[in-house]
């Protein structure tokens, strides 16, 4: 028999504080211990943590609380796993809750400049399609997957990485420090890391592959791995560009395996990820009928700088919105599209000095 963490999916995660929490941490006791091979179903709630709901309009998006962000569910303690192991973790399947939200808001995403305003649309989620009132005629076919998921840091990585971000954030980086307030457990609320970022644990990478059918390999720091996930997305474009996808509530399951020793054997840091089949339909995937734009390192005023795909990154994004302006859609609508379906791809790094990053739009979405 599967063995499950349930949530009330009516009740936030301080209501239950129980059943999850959003800080990474090595603290956190466990709330499961599996044998490797045993399948597990793990409930999660949105990442906002059932703060947007329906009826939520972008005037109410201005009292959201943006420091309570991924309330994960579990940890979950895999028998056996140890620092230096490297743990598999198989998605068996990843259901869908049936409502879902896309939301941008100031200050936030990848184009804060252009956007200093709150939006929300609202997705009606079927197991094949999500269609949403604030964007008629848009269907996106199911690409579910988890957003966050990963395993608890060692107090000396909690050490290591609380450092580099307070020193990038001297420096003037974007960074979400520590802070106690809305952390649960409160006990880890001092130290515990925020879960924005994702790092060597895995975390919120964000990855869309990561469908069911697919494995996450992530190094094993402390006794029994400490898995944990949330922060489900029915679907999403490879860069998320408005800060969110079709966010939505879902049951993972999954399968542990671990492979002795082989992090440390063969020093692996990062994690891995792998599918043995198509992560989506082919035509899905890899869409038979597309258009895309192309950005390269060059700024509105005409300047050139050297090599930098990030700004090649945001040109794609803002020719595909005026693309999608030019078909009739509004500036909030095109930005929406873009960070649930249109997918980023890096086209070359070696024509210096533009290096070009494209945009692809799938075309088929327009059939709702």
């Amino acid at each position: 028999m599967t063995k499950s963490i349930r949530i009330d999916r009516k009740k936030r995660l301080r209501e239950e504080p129980h059943t999850g929490h959003n800080r990474w941490h090595p603290d956190i006791e466990p709330l499961l211990e599996v044998d490797p091979g045993e399948d597990v179903a793990l409930e999660t709630r949105d990442a906002n943590d059932l703060q947007i709901g329906p009826h939520t309009t972008a005037k109410d998006l201005e009292g959201l609380q943006r420091s309570i962000a991924h309330p994960l569910t579990g940890p979950v303690y895999v028998k056996g796993a140890k620092p230096g192991d490297l743990l598999e973790i198989e998605y068996l399947d990843i259901v869908p809750e049936k409502y879902g939200w896309t939301r941008f808001a100031p200050g936030g995403a990848f184009l804060p400049e252009l956007f200093d305003f709150h939006f929300v649309a609202h997705w009606d989620i079927t197991p094949a399609y999500a269609t949403s009132p604030q964007l008629p005629g848009v269907r996106i076919p199911n690409g579910a997957f988890m957003g966050t998921a990963g395993l608890a840091p060692s107090h000396e990585q909690l050490k290591k990485w609380a450092a580099r971000e307070a020193e990038l954030k001297a420096r003037g980086g974007r960074v979400w420090p520590p802070d106690p307030e809305n952390a649960f457990p409160p006990s880890v609320g001092k130290d515990g890391l925020r879960t924005i970022p994702p790092r060597e644990n895995c975390g919120n990478a964000d990855i869309k592959q990561l469908t069911k059918g697919s494995k996450l390999f992530v190094p094993v720091a402390v006794e029994g791995g400490l898995y944990s996930a949330g922060d489900a997305h029915f679907a999403q474009g490879d860069s998320e560009c408005c800060g969110t996808a079709i966010e939505m509530g879902a049951t993972c399951v999954v399968r542990f395996r671990i492979h002795k020793g082989e992090a440390a054997a063969k020093r692996i840091v990062w994690p891995r990820f792998a599918h043995p089949g198509f992560f989506q339909p082919p035509e899905i995937a890899a869409p038979r009928n597309f258009i895309a734009t192309m950005g390269m390192p060059i700024t509105k005023e005409g300047r050139n700088e050297s090599c930098d795909l990030s700004l090649a990154a945001k040109n794609a994004v803002i020719n595909m919105i005026e693309l999608l302006q030019e078909r009739g859609w509004t500036k909030e609508q095109a930005y929406v599209i873009c960070s649930v379906a249109v997918d980023l791809r890096v086209s070359n790094v070696v024509d210096v000095p533009n290096v070009t990053v494209s945009a692809f739009l799938p075309e088929d979405i327009f059939r709702g």
